[in-house]
């Protein structure tokens, strides 16, 4: 269908070392680059509007150090030539053939995987549920683009029953769809893009969607996108009707901030690909220029599941309600030997994360581990370290980053607990409970805060608190202090890391059944009362009996949703309700003795 001209140095367009190429198909001479060994699996990495190839460069350089990786500059885009005239030549019949003549160059006696975003998914999901193309596709991961034909069926299923929350779906999709009328106007948006807006768009694009400065978008950009404005003239209007199943395994990418496609618009994705793999992401649209490294990650994972022939849907798969958004991350808790710090390791274990378990209990550490691999991480980690000690914590940042990677989600959970009137507590007390409590917290997030910030891809720090942050105690003004200091640390690290896209999350959970009772300082008594005071505070914790599985499901939950300060427990919540509206009560409450 297509041929290949001979192959050139790569170098100018952004993607380093690429072998580039011409496959010639109905008069159109398009742009091939290639990275990798072509001997390996083919990755074809298929581009959006208004961009070209180089959006995928980020992306394309991990994948090639297992794939052979192929990209190509849509017809009429980048280097690849326009069709004469434009009009009719952009339908998703030709940009088929297209597809299929890159394919048969580039692999011609195995079956390619599919990588598109915006239109260029919307161009793949055309591919990957028409006849024509069964046998030459092995998977397709899709972001940020719906196939047209399932658009249409969504639309329709809404407007014949219009309950307010389908109206709603409606028009709001519709307004995030703006640009496609404007687009559909004739000539403006050719003199738009070869005038003012082709100039400020790469501006726009690094103040709206956060782009780190580049080789992206290319000088190509005004011709681009008056060009790609026939992908919307030229299919919209024409589809929308057809039913369109596909015919190989799917991984949809969601971004949760995308300003221009709604993850409604998903919602019925399982009756048109059934072997569908959900991801939900938390960036905005141009997740392949602001979150290289997670896309990279889960296309990689994707692809090996397929060639060694076990779908990520099969019952070994991580499940439970946050698997599409946790899946392959790196999650780093400290004190996770025991308690909460070991139910969040595994927490995040069930939703598929890979687990790097931190606690000075180094066996207990190792255990955590073996249990979160047994129970859906894919791999997992323990690692000893003494939380506050500044040159362990460099130590362990240091070699998780060049063994495990860039850590996702941080949890500085590691905590020790003190008792004692403040006349009671010696320097040695305050000592110890500011190293770990606080302290910890600080070594975690320099170290790991600053890997994120760096890498440029977000992330977030979930710092465990406690009710007692702003619940005040005559017993407890060593750990109330250092559990206040890590809440303020987090509310002015959430400010300031926001620009970054790293959130930062406070847990402050009330009496939870964790073994911190048995290990906490007592201090001003002797040695016989501090022990049997230790072993009634477990009791009464006992009877309490709230779980950390349930602290550890609210560490999730405020990773997903971005919540500022989380109050865990209902006696947690309580409290601060009354810190704010009658502070005076918690006063008095700080006054009683415990039953100790």
């Amino acid at each position: 269908m297509g041929t290949s001209g001979s192959e050139s140095s790569g170098t100018s367009t952004g993607l380093e070392g690429a072998r580039e190429r011409w496959v010639r198909t109905g008069g159109i001479e398009l742009c091939v680059a290639e990275l990798g060994d072509t001997a390996r699996p083919t990755v074809l990495l298929v581009h959006g509007y208004p961009d070209s190839k180089e959006v995928w460069s980020e992306v394309a350089g991990p994948l090639a150090e297992r794939f052979h990786v192929v990209l190509y500059d849509v017809r009429g885009h980048g280097r690849s030539t326009a069709p004469v005239p434009l009009r009719g030549g952009f339908t998703l019949e030709k940009l088929t053939d297209d597809f299929l003549a890159v394919a048969d160059a580039v692999s011609p006696d195995r079956p390619v995987h599919l990588v598109g975003h915006d239109w260029g998914s919307v161009q793949c999901w055309e591919f990957v549920t028409v006849a024509r193309t069964e046998g030459r596709i092995a998977s397709f991961t899709s972001m940020s683009g719906p196939s047209l034909d399932h658009l249409g069926h969504w639309i329709k299923r809404r407007a014949a029953r219009p309950t307010p929350r389908r109206v709603g779906q409606l028009l709001g999709q519709g307004a995030k769809s703006w640009y496609v009328y404007l687009l559909h106007t004739p000539v403006l948006p050719e003199l738009a893009w070869r005038g003012p807006l082709g100039k400020q768009w790469p501006k726009i694009l690094r103040r709206v969607e956060k782009l780190p400065v580049g080789a992206y978008p290319t000088s190509s950009l005004p011709q681009d996108a008056a060009h790609g404005a026939w992908l919307y003239r030229d299919n919209l209007r024409a589809r929308l009707r057809t039913d369109a199943y596909a015919h190989v395994p799917v991984q949809l990418i969601t971004p949760t901030d995308d300003a221009f496609l709604s993850e409604r618009l998903y919602d019925d994705l399982e009756h048109w690909a059934p072997r569908l793999v959900r991801r939900s992401l938390p960036a905005k649209h141009w997740a392949p220029r602001t979150r290289p490294d997670q896309l990279a990650s889960w296309i990689r994972d994707f692809v090996d599941a397929q060639e060694g022939g076990k779908h990520p849907g099969t019952s070994s798969a991580p499940s439970g309600p946050y698997a599409e958004r946790f899946g392959g991350q790196l999650v780093l808790v400290t004190g996770a030997a025991s308690g909460i710090g070991r139910a969040t390791a595994l927490a995040f274990a069930e939703a598929g994360a890979r687990i790097v378990a931190v606690d000075r209990d180094e066996e207990g550490a190792a255990r955590t581990a073996e249990l979160a691999r047994l129970i859906g991480a894919p791999d997992a980690w323990g690692e000893a370290a003494d939380v506050g000690d500044e040159r362990a914590m460099e130590k362990l940042a240091g070699r998780v980053a060049t063994e495990y990677g860039i850590v996702d989600v941080l949890v500085n959970n590691a905590g020790i607990g003190v008792s004692g009137a403040f006349l009671d507590t010696t320097t040695e007390d305050w000592k110890k409970v500011l190293d770990v409590n606080l302290w910890g917290v600080i070594h975690g997030c320099r170290l790991f805060g600053q890997q994120m910030a760096e890498r440029g891809q977000g992330g977030h720090i979930v710092n465990i608190a406690s009710a007692a942050a702003y619940q005040p105690s005559k017993v407890l003004p060593a750990y109330s202090t250092s559990k206040a200091a890590v809440l303020m640390l987090s509310e002015c690290l959430r400010a300031e890391l926001a620009g970054r896209g790293i959130g930062v999350s406070a847990i402050c959970p009330g009496f939870v059944n964790t073994n911190i009772t048995s290990t906490a300082r007592f201090t001003g008594v002797s040695a016989e009362e501090e022990e049997r005071r230790r072993k009634k505070t477990a009791r009464l914790y006992g009877l309490r009996n709230y779980p950390p599985e349930k602290v550890a499901a609210a560490v999730l939950r405020a990773v997903v949703r971005n919540q500022a300060v989380v109050p865990v427990t209902p006696e947690a919540r309580g409290a601060r309700l009354l810190s704010r509206i009658a502070p005076r009560a918690l006063r008095v409450i700080a006054r009683v003795e415990p039953p100790l």
